[in-house]
């Protein structure tokens, strides 16, 4: 009888599980498709680089459909609305059904910005959306000013970005730029050093940064272009899941990515809730897609799983649009004027390293 896995999104720990299986093939008696609303894949520590005019969109891009043919994988172009756990059921955003006897999800986080009037309002997740709506801000005129909210890496990186991009393409254009956190700081749990040169970057862009602040959409005047990177968001379909949650509706997992109310689903990456919590960061789904592919393989032959171990840390190298990288993990970073050119050569190297895949 042949078993039906599906994995559903285009996520990190997927693209390694497809790279794996290319090697060792797929299970026998298997029949595996992955579904995905596009078949380009941007790795997310490459979205900043586009964004500032680095690289082409299809630079940061795996290409997933490709990818999942050599490792024996069919393609479904599609969008997740439900998942019907007790009938081991997909349901389909164009009204199509497919069953399943091994799940698989790696769809990402999403996140949920206020309705604020007269503003383009850009959120940087999930990812699969962002393209277009870059696209639609470059093809307007310049904004009146660009606010962020959410002092993280990514609000930081995606800010001097998308600030050194509207300057090369509108070289008179010089709008206030303002970032906005609930933090006590930028860069919350970095090293001193790396939040210090975060704020230097910004101050450098003509950033300013408050801290312990509630954005409101009185901090955005008409035709401010508003960066949304704070707060992620489960998709609403997790929600309306008859699957384990966490309060923030993540899937709820043990440590071998497998659901803990139902053993043939598994989640990695920012979907998932594991026992240790882990930031919502791509490089910790990179981290599991070999675990991942190691359990649905044995899964699938009724083998004991693996448990996912972690120390939670992890190299962030951050760029700041100029040439150069912010770097830090645990208590160690690394920035300057000299050093950061080093650094963003070696973040280059280590991106491009992981969109092109083993030799």
């Amino acid at each position: 009888m042949t078993r039906r896995l599906w994995l559903v999104g285009a996520g990190h720990a997927h693209a390694v599980l497809l790279r794996q299986w290319a090697r060792q093939g797929l299970p026998a008696g298997v029949t595996a498709t992955m579904l995905s609303p596009s078949h380009r894949a941007p790795y997310s520590g490459m979205v900043p680089g586009w964004l500032g005019g680095h690289y082409r969109f299809d630079e940061i891009c795996v290409d997933m459909r490709a990818l999942a043919a050599t490792a024996g994988v069919g393609w479904r172009d599609g969008e997740l609305r439900d998942v019907d756990a007790a009938s081991r059921h997909l349901h389909l955003a164009d009204g199509s059904t497919e069953g399943y006897d091994l799940l698989s999800l790696n769809v990402g986080s999403t996140l949920s910005p206020p309705d604020w009037p007269g503003v383009r309002m850009l959120a940087l997740r999930p990812l699969s959306a962002l393209h277009d709506a870059w696209d639609a801000v470059l093809d307007e005129r310049p904004p009146s000013g660009v606010l962020t909210v959410g002092g993280g890496a990514a609000g930081i990186e995606a800010t001097l970005a998308i600030i050194a991009s509207l300057r090369q393409q509108h070289p008179l254009w010089q709008a206030p730029g303002r970032l906005v956190t609930r933090g006590r700081s930028l860069l919350e749990g970095f090293p001193t050093r790396a939040q210090r040169a975060a704020f230097d970057a910004l101050a450098c862009a003509g950033v300013a940064v408050q801290c312990s602040t509630d954005a409101n959409a009185a901090m955005a005047p008409p035709r401010t272009l508003v960066l949304w990177a704070a707060g992620a968001s489960a998709h609403a379909w997790q929600r309306r899941s008859a699957l384990a949650q966490d309060a923030a509706g993540f899937i709820r997992t043990d440590a071998t990515l497998q659901s803990t109310s139902h053993p043939e689903v598994f989640a990695s990456g920012d979907c998932a809730s594991l026992p240790q919590a882990l930031p919502k960061a791509g490089v910790f789904a990179v981290r599991q897609g070999p675990l991942l592919a190691r359990n649905l393989r044995a899964a699938l032959d009724a083998q004991p799983l693996k448990a996912f171990t972690d120390d939670g840390k992890a190299l962030a190298l951050l760029s700041t649009a100029d040439g150069r990288a912010i770097a830090a993990r645990g208590a160690w970073s690394a920035a300057g004027p000299r050093l950061g050119k080093w650094l963003w050569r070696w973040k280059d190297h280590i991106d491009r390293a992981f969109v092109r895949g083993p030799a």
